[in-house]
């Protein structure tokens, strides 16, 4: 019998428990730097040194923490489903807690690209250097999809929810698009759990667990490997008619 597809939507709430810096908790990021100053491609050419700082300052952060259990619980999961984490988060942790399918819609801090997105190299956890050069001769940029540019994977993460038979919320309140539309590519009547310690807006449809990811992730995978293994059992096939004698 085929594994169940589960869709795992994470976001910032999965790696602050790891310690990674948020623009939305209390003295997150916003508090320290204009978004559009340091996200938004307008930012970019207005000021590539503040950018390169701020990513390399992501990276070198990147380098001090590790995966939660909120990261191992999602990658457990493939010992009982196929999995498909599409995530807003920028980091690798998903990947070093052990999951084999993640789609980053916003990038990857590990990666570097030319001005044109054509050309990406991994560059690890080392900060770009001001003025370093890609091979075409462009400045090399943060692998980074910033505010006023295309979400080039947001396609593939639409099929990947539209073939899930299980979809999970964990993180985010999904309300920056496009990735906030994704939940309008489920099937009718698939299973949707949230987990957000906060007040979040959602239909009747949806099961919400008010924990933090690591403490909601394990209420999730209990639920979801007790049915899997206990699956319900068929109903009885009814006896075929036999002919009576006249």
């Amino acid at each position: 019998m085929a594994k169940k597809h589960i869709v795992v939507l994470s976001g910032a709430g999965v790696s602050a428990e790891s310690g990674i810096s948020t623009f939305r908790d209390s003295k997150g990021l916003w508090e320290q730097y204009d978004v559009m100053q340091v996200a938004s491609i307008d930012g970019w050419y207005v000021n590539p040194a503040l950018i390169q700082k701020f990513y390399n300052e992501r990276r070198a952060q990147l380098n001090t923490v590790e995966p939660n259990e909120g990261h191992h619980i999602i990658a457990s999961l493939e010992k009982d489903f196929r999995v498909t984490v599409v995530t807003q988060n920028v980091d690798n942790l998903h990947e070093r807690a052990g999951s084999t399918n993640v789609i980053h819609l916003h990038g990857e801090l590990t990666k570097a690209c030319n001005e044109s997105k054509t050309q990406v190299i991994d560059i690890g956890l080392r900060p770009i250097a001001e003025g370093e050069k890609a091979a075409d001769g462009s400045r090399l940029r943060p692998f980074i999809v910033w505010f006023g540019e295309a979400v080039p994977l947001i396609d593939e993460a639409a099929r990947s929810v539209q073939s899930a038979d299980i979809v999970i919320i964990v993180g985010t309140s999904m309300q920056v698009y496009p990735a906030a539309g994704l939940i309008h590519y489920t099937k009718p009547h698939t299973p949707i759990y949230l987990v957000d310690p906060a007040e979040v807006s959602v239909g009747s449809h949806v099961k919400v667990i008010k924990e933090k990811a690591s403490k909601g992730m394990a209420i999730v995978r209990d639920e979801l490997v007790i049915s899997a293994q206990n699956p319900p059992e068929s109903p009885p096939k009814p006896a075929s008619p036999t002919s009576k004698p006249d």
